[in-house]
């Protein structure tokens, strides 16, 4: 067995992705390889102390079994990432947790800390959809929307670390409260779980946006009308976003990009609608699903690894292994 620290190809990273109800970690060599996953309940509904229980248990068994030379932990909400604090995340009850520290103390390795979304448009951009794009937007639309902005190839963290908020931009000025507590915010019409929640609401079932999006293009009229308002509302936040940032491309992930072509098609459309002279950025689906957050995570890993090491300077990309048109796979699993 090797000891960590002295430079061989065996030596691995751990990656936390904490989100409302799972985390998902991820060990990954240091060529990118992924050796191992494991996921476990965030136990949110117990709460915020457990939330940071579950992922100390989580992180001691895997370093337990793996050894790994650094970590990388990503979380949702308000991050400060070079304080290694978590500002705020109302799905975890945190307020001014400073989850980097805690994770070095257990597990006594070098650990960084990252916004849920940012790490998984890292990984994007290193893995996925983002490569060979220097300015993109990630756009995961799930129980939420936020957005991560990968500007000239830096990813903008904001003045307080909250940039990318996509979700809580207006765009239905006498819409329906949002939990931020505006009117009308994006989230409120175009996220997967507002999109369930308004057919439910107009028919009394209970199913996801993805099925809408099928019920639609079978000419439902409930879904039809809820699935036209979802796709007008996030062309309005892309199109202020547009605006603002200039993008070449827009990466769009979570539970509503499975909805595919009944989502693609209209939206690229829409989209191009509200455009005058603005350059209409390519609108494609997401590469790596669920993992992008766990991939991302392992990256700031990687890079801190690496950094501390001297082996390059932070932000560079390290050498990633994958099979040619299927992204990233676990050992054992080429083809």
């Amino acid at each position: 067995m090797t000891t960590p620290g002295d430079g061989s190809a065996d030596q691995v990273v751990l990656a936390l992705d904490v989100g409302g109800t799972h985390i998902k970690a991820a060990v990954m060599a240091t060529d990118g390889t992924v050796v191992d996953t494991a996921d476990a309940a965030t136990g949110a509904e117990r709460g915020p102390d457990a939330v940071v229980e579950n992922i100390l248990a989580l992180a001691a068994t895997l370093t337990e079994r793996h050894r790994p030379v650094a970590a990388g932990v990503a979380v949702p909400g308000v991050v400060d990432e070079g304080a290694g604090i978590c500002t705020f995340a109302a799905n975890l009850g945190w307020r001014e947790v400073p989850i980097q520290r805690w994770v070095e103390e257990e597990l006594a390795i070098p650990v960084a800390l990252g916004h849920d979304v940012r790490a998984g448009g890292l990984a994007e951009a290193r893995l996925g959809a983002g490569r060979g794009c220097r300015s993109f937007l990630f756009v995961p639309v799930g129980t939420g929307i936020a957005a991560a902005i990968v500007l000239d190839g830096r990813t903008l963290l904001g003045g307080h670390g909250g940039a990318g908020e996509l979700g809580h931009l207006v765009v239905r000025s006498d819409g329906e409260p949002c939990g931020c507590g505006n009117l009308g915010c994006l989230e409120t019409l175009a996220s997967a779980s507002a999109v369930a929640r308004r057919y439910h609401r107009a028919t009394g079932e209970r199913v996801t946006a993805e099925e809408v999006a099928r019920r639609a293009e079978a000419d439902d009229q409930a879904a039809m009308g809820v699935w036209h308002d979802a796709v007008d509302a996030l062309a309005d936040g892309l199109a202020a976003t547009v605006t603002l940032l200039d993008p070449r491309r827009v990466v769009l992930g979570g539970g509503l990009a499975r909805a595919g072509r009944s989502l693609f098609g209209p939206l690229r459309t829409a989209l191009a609608a509200r455009l005058t002279f603005q350059t209409l950025p390519e609108v494609v689906p997401a590469a790596l699903g669920h993992r992008a957050g766990s991939l991302g995570a392992g990256l700031l890993a990687l890079d801190l690894w690496q950094a501390r090491r001297g082996a390059r300077r932070p932000g560079a990309a390290p050498q990633l292994y994958a099979v040619p048109g299927q992204g990233l796979r676990p050992r054992g699993e080429e083809r």
